[in-house]
């Protein structure tokens, strides 16, 4: 008697495939499958052309804007003369590092961008997440959308007319002043005083991101296992309890990545807000490395001295947002890579 077999459907579609007969009364021949065909990258293109389309302008706009212009550092060691080669025109090595290095304006505007930057970081990172777990707790849909539009509509204003609005109320005869004069006190110029211009900047930073920030945070307190607050319940956690032990833990990876990011950009102070906000007498406290930057290499015309500057700013920034990302991977197990 002959047994005939019906080929298998995964040979029919090109799949190597091997088939061990068993014994009659055995029960069903088995069949294992191969290595799976790589799919070419042609038929991918093919078949996904429109979300490398959608990719393509982001691309670009990184090599053109991010990645290019990394080659003008080299006129860090080399002398740029306006009008001459783009890379320089002759080689002088560390010449321009030692000069900003032995230079005592620089390490003062270098202090400066310091201390706003940590200033900035203290405040602003975790406001968010404190706003963010208030309107979590709120129960009215519409109070909660009312001061979530509140305080996240100053992002969208320009610098311009933050500044505007900042020198109006903080001026002689604006807003504040006119509330402490009629308290009885004297008025204070705010904004020709060095040692205010801190608490104005950090104050404006404050009110222009803090409601930008809390979206992040809210979006991903509704990744938090709702059985998790249940079982603390259970356990007899009050909301305090938690919020410690379920929603912190539960946002953690959320304020990490932030947090790395935020401490990539600690040097890289806000250049146009601060262009408009100070003013000579404020130089003190006010000049930071990149308003020093466009006085030294745009203003001055000194490219070279300029790009070093900037050279050292960039590989500072790069050291301390790979530290922080060690840090966090070894102490928390949370990284952004």
């Amino acid at each position: 008697m002959s047994l005939t077999r019906e080929p298998s459907p995964a040979v029919d579609r090109g799949v190597t495939a091997e088939v061990d007969v068993d014994p009659p009364g055995a029960g069903t021949p088995s069949v294992t499958s191969g290595p799976a065909r790589r799919r070419p990258w042609k038929t991918a293109l093919r078949r996904d052309w429109p979300l490398y389309a959608m990719a393509l302008v982001p691309v670009l706009f990184l090599l053109l804007f991010r990645y290019v212009p990394m080659l003008g550092n080299v006129i860090a060691f080399r002398r740029f003369r306006p009008g001459g080669s783009m890379f320089g025109e002759e080689w002088v090595g560390f010449a321009y590092i030692e000069l900003f290095i032995n230079d005592p304006t620089f390490w003062k505007v270098f202090a400066n961008t310091a201390i706003l930057g940590g200033l900035t970081l203290l405040f602003c990172f975790p406001l968010p997440i404190v706003l963010a777990l208030a309107l979590n707790e709120v129960r009215k849909t519409a109070f909660k959308r009312t001061i979530q539009s509140i305080s996240y509509l100053p992002h969208f204003l320009s610098i311009v007319i933050v500044v505007g609005m900042t020198m109006q109320i903080l001026s002689l005869h604006g807003t504040v002043n006119q509330i402490l004069t009629g308290l009885g006190g004297e008025a204070i110029p705010f904004l020709q005083r060095a040692e205010w211009f801190r608490f104005v900047y950090v104050s404006t930073e404050i009110w222009q991101t803090v409601g930008w920030g809390t979206i992040l945070y809210l979006a991903a307190l509704t990744t938090v296992d709702s059985s998790l607050y249940e079982a603390a319940r259970i356990d007899g956690a009050n909301r305090w309890r938690q919020t410690w032990h379920v929603t912190l833990p539960g946002i953690r990876p959320t304020m990490i990545t932030l947090l790395i990011l935020n401490i990539g950009l600690f040097l890289n102070v806000g250049f146009e807000k601060v262009l408009l906000l100070y003013n000579p007498l404020t130089y003190a406290t006010a000049d930071v490395i990149s308003t020093y930057l466009y006085r030294v290499g745009l203003v001055s015309s000194n490219f070279s001295y300029a790009a070093a500057i900037g050279l050292f700013q960039a590989i500072i920034g790069l050291v301390m947002i790979m530290s922080a990302n060690f840090i966090s991977r070894r102490a928390v197990g949370a990284s952004l890579w």
